[in-house]
């Protein structure tokens, strides 16, 4: 049974299988809610950090675009005259590197203990953090807590493993600002489904769109084709993350053909997997996969084979630029101050 079926499915099948997990789930709400109230109370303890930092989170598993909003907020840092650096605890290499392409030049410090990283990120003479996928890795302190929900995806107020949750709903009020993520939703269903996770109160709430912005050779980032090629043609589109789902709608709306080759989310692929995937190209006028599935294909695609392209994606603000920026400029202020060489 998919994961999908399971956590949102209103047949039977699904029903009985989340009614068979909801013991796990309750286990997991008990272990993830005494871990909170002993950092609430203070017997775990919550470190200060080298530079000042903004965690970028969820509370589902997948498929929220934290990666492409943190480096958004890399981008605005930049713009304010900061340096910046990307931290992160890494899984597979693949966010390391899509970090990397999103912010040439920036720092990307990878390692489970954030503490430790964001210190060797300040001798590198960076002054900020941005923490990429951080919400539940309470142990770094941080100046802002952004927490991200995504409008394509169906809300659903169950635990893992019956449900996609991490945390709580209650886990909101934890949050500085909630960004609603719209990738194929509407700026509308954003609005709603911001207001119904703060309906009883909560931070302030920002809607941004992910929008594609253009086709990008995997290995060669700076050539950029139009996405209006995609129209009417054949198009085999890979997608090994959180919420395929919205890149096919997204697609479909550009009016691409599509040829779905759709693999679970953090996929490590193989070589017998890209044979496949070679082997499906050629019934297709383009292959286009997510940057995150760029960065683990190129190397095993032959240089021989069909181009490898990538959706680049864009952030936009559609409501809260305000709570956004704020939220930057609390972080900014919170840098130790830069001492003045002495006149005279």
């Amino acid at each position: 049974m998919r994961l999908e079926r399971l956590w949102y499915g209103t047949d039977p099948g699904a029903r009985l299988g989340r009614a068979a997990l909801a013991p796990l789930s309750w286990a997991y709400r008990g272990v993830t809610g005494a871990r909170n109230a002993l950092y609430d109370a203070g017997l775990l303890r919550t470190e200060a950090t080298a530079i000042p930092a903004i965690s970028v989170g969820n509370l589902t598993v997948g498929g929220t675009g934290k990666t492409p909003f943190a480096a958004f907020l890399v981008g605005e840092l930049l713009t304010r005259g900061a340096r910046p650096c990307v931290a992160l605890r890494g899984y597979g290499g693949d966010e390391e590197l899509v970090h990397r392409i999103l912010s040439p030049g920036v720092p990307v410090v990878v390692g489970v203990d954030r503490v430790r990283a964001m210190a060797d990120a300040a001798a590198r003479g960076c002054d900020v953090a941005v923490l990429d996928d951080a919400f539940q890795h309470r142990r770094a302190a941080r100046v802002e807590d952004v927490l991200l929900a995504s409008a394509d995806i169906p809300w659903s107020g169950r635990l893992l493993p019956a449900g996609p949750l991490r945390e709580p709903a209650s886990a909101i009020g934890r949050a500085s600002l909630l960004v609603i993520t719209c990738k194929a939703a509407s700026p509308e269903q954003g609005h709603e489904l911001g207001r119904r996770l703060t309906a009883t109160g909560g931070p302030p709430v920002a809607v941004a769109l992910l929008q594609p912005h253009a086709l990008a050779r995997a290995g060669l980032p700076g050539e950029l084709l139009p996405l209006g090629v995609l129209r009417d043609r054949r198009v085999l589109v890979v997608a090994g993350i959180g919420n395929p789902k919205a890149l096919v709608h997204q697609l479909e709306h550009l009016g691409a053909r599509l040829i779905p080759a759709v693999f679970p989310d953090h996929h490590r692929y193989s070589a017998a997997d890209v044979k496949g995937l070679v082997a499906r190209a050629a019934g297709a006028d383009f292959v286009v996969c997510t940057l995150k599935d760029a960065v683990k294909l190129g190397a095993l695609w032959p240089d021989k084979g069909p181009a490898l392209n990538y959706v680049s994606q864009r952030v936009e603000l559609v409501s809260g630029e305000g709570h956004v920026q704020s939220a930057l400029d609390r972080a900014l202020a919170a840098r130790a101050p830069t001492l003045s060489p002495t006149a005279g």
